[in-house]
């Protein structure tokens, strides 16, 4: 009879993973930091940036974090490429699966934050072409914070298939 299947994944598809969620989050990052606008008629015009609103604020952050953790996460599954050898051993298996976790709930909550204020935002505020390109890029840059989670997720899974066989 043959042995059952391995459940682990390829480092190297793992790496590309990695590799796919730091772009994505790299993008959103700049896209959201970059996002101004000016607001209001006349006399009374006000630049709006990106931190005057608390959800960009976590959106940014939860994308800087990721990015942290990605690069981090980028260099142990280039050196396990390289070597044949995970780094760390069992300990970093399970700092690969906590850190995928909590990485992909982040991703998630600050991609949600700022749909849900850009839906609120877009409602209050009528269709200035400003206001709107402000909408409009901060929408796209929680897109690809959502994007970036989903690969996140993925590799989440692909990190739980590594996980030490307990007995």
């Amino acid at each position: 009879m043959a042995p059952p299947p391995s459940t682990v994944v390829s480092p190297v598809i793992a790496l590309v993973i990695r590799v796919v969620t730091l772009v994505f989050l790299v993008v959103s990052v700049i896209v959201i930091a970059t996002t101004t606008a000016t607001a209001g008629t006349g006399l009374a015009e006000v630049k709006v940036k990106f931190n005057d609103f608390y959800a960009y604020r976590y959106m940014l952050a939860a994308g800087v974090i990721g990015i942290g953790y990605t690069l981090l996460q980028t260099a142990f599954t280039i050196f396990q490429v390289s070597t044949g050898n995970r780094l760390g051993g069992d300990g970093f298996t399970l700092l690969d699966f906590y850190g995928d976790k909590a990485l992909s709930y982040m991703l998630a909550t600050g991609a949600a934050a700022g749909f849900g204020l850009t839906v609120d935002l877009n409602r209050g505020f009528g269709s200035d072409s400003d206001t709107e390109s402000f909408l409009n890029k901060a929408n796209a840059a929680a897109a690809l914070l959502f994007i970036a989670f989903i690969f996140s997720a993925v590799s989440s899974v692909f990190s739980s298939f590594s996980l030490p066989k307990r007995t």
